[in-house]
């Protein structure tokens, strides 16, 4: 099974892969094969030219420099043998049922086929949680966590169960704890501070790429914010929701997600998630191209509490209390969308906005609700329905805000007790609100 069919949902933009690896057993053998005879080629075809094979004097700079590390190469060293063995290479397993190809022919019943899947992740305390990536762990789908995952440490033969703590699909994060590990393994790795990021900073990837586990990849930070969709979305769909990654050149592939990115302390600053692979489009299974994107670890100490305490549930990101008032019919679903969806001469005659959120409904004792927001009512129109009368959402504090996911981005990193100041435009009129979250906005 090639690497996209470990969830089957709505596709991303043309070439975005995601980087765990799931796969028959069978073709775990042959990916490793072919990945020998690939290695074997590529050797073999680098030219050697006279200066590369050549011996320098004593007393020649190359000399000088053959005889002691560079300072780069030594901090990689020293961060690789002191952090790696705090890497945790994951292994899930599932039967899933697939059809009968013959079936309609001559019948028969379904067939089980055993998936597994690779993927990394890293210890983050002494207690022996285990932060990675939530479509690393879950079941085929993506709804869940796969039927059996287990772990392994450096230096050790044999793999350990593990249980789910807590799931963030939202945010394409999960946090599991292995069981019967001895304590002595449990190495964590330091969580740095993503936000203090500038572009050209040493990035190194550590993880399972391929299958190959424990592999460390260097690069540099190449944007501390890229904008790209990650995770699943709360309304059950493939679309995960836009935030801020972190987009980096170290390698990074298939089976390296949920590993760590460290900066040249050996601190954390990111959680390896997805790929943009050309390559990936057109074969299916995306292949590094020095385009990676790693989850800002901010965010994840942010979410930590909450999925320290989730008892084995999932944590999703705040919400306001309201739902979105433009709905347009999609192939076989009703979806969401903004404002730009409509014809000016549509919005015109209903004296909205060129673009924004139209709040359809307001929850009764919500944030929105204490804000003072107000629903419109359903007005129908071929193909969709709009709610007019109501309020309509075109930026959260000071950013544009189109869609529910404008919304959430906003929110994903907030707390409860934060507050935002959204624009808000009814019957014409824009004015400033200020929403105050509470405990109500995290359940």
């Amino acid at each position: 099974m090639n690497e996209l069919a470990r969830r089957p949902r709505t596709p991303r933009p043309t070439g975005w892969n995601n980087a765990p690896m799931k796969r028959p057993i069978l073709a775990a053998v042959l990916v490793l094969v072919g990945l020998g005879l690939g290695a074997t080629l590529l050797r073999d075809q680098v030219p050697v030219s006279g200066a590369q094979t050549g011996t320098a004097t004593p007393t020649s700079p190359l000399a000088v420099e053959a005889g002691a590390r560079l300072q780069n190469e030594q901090n990689t060293m020293d961060i690789v043998r002191r952090y790696e063995p705090g890497l945790v290479y994951i292994s899930t397993e599932q039967q899933v049922m697939q059809p009968n190809p013959m079936g309609w022919m001559f019948g028969g019943e379904n067939q089980t086929q055993v998936v597994q899947g690779v993927g990394s992740g890293f210890f983050v305390n002494e207690q022996g949680d285990i932060l990675t990536n939530y479509h690393v762990v879950a079941g085929e789908g993506g709804q869940g966590p796969a039927a059996t995952i287990r772990v392994r440490v450096m230096n050790r033969e044999e793999s350990v169960p593990a249980r789910v703590i807590g799931l963030a699909p939202q945010y394409d994060l999960a946090l599991i704890r292995a069981s019967g590990l001895d304590r002595s393994l449990i190495k964590p790795i330091p969580l740095g501070d993503s936000d203090t990021l500038r572009a050209g900073q040493k990035a190194i990837a550590m993880g399972a790429p391929f299958g190959l586990d424990f592999s460390v990849t260097e690069g540099i930070v190449s944007s501390t914010a890229r904008q790209i969709p990650i995770g699943f979305s709360g309304n059950g769909s493939g679309e995960g929701i836009t935030q801020k990654a972190i987009q980096t050149d170290a390698a990074i592939n298939p089976g390296n997600s949920g590993g760590p990115l460290l900066d040249s302390g050996g601190r954390v600053i990111g959680i390896n998630t997805q790929i943009l692979s050309p390559a990936g489009a057109a074969t299916g299974v995306g292949q590094n191209a020095g385009v990676g994107f790693a989850i800002p670890i901010n965010a994840a100490k942010t979410l930590l509490p909450r999925l320290q305490q989730a008892n084995g549930g999932s944590v999703y990101a705040p919400r306001l209390g309201i739902t979105a008032g433009l709905i347009v019919q999609g192939p076989g679903q009703a979806v969401p969308v903004g404002l730009s969806a409509l014809t000016t001469e549509g919005k015109r005659e209903l004296r909205l906005p060129e673009t924004g959120l139209v709040v359809g409904q307001v929850g009764p004792d919500t944030p929105a609700a204490r804000a003072g927001l107000r629903g419109g009512t359903a007005q129908a129109f071929p193909g969709g329905r709009v709610a007019v009368g109501g309020d309509v959402i075109t930026a959260i504090d000071g950013q544009p805000v189109d869609a529910l996911e404008d919304l959430q981005a906003a929110l994903i990193d907030k707390q409860p007790g934060d507050s935002v100041t959204l624009r808000v435009v009814r019957g014409g009129q824009g004015r400033d609100v200020k929403v105050t979250l509470d405990d109500s906005s995290f359940r």
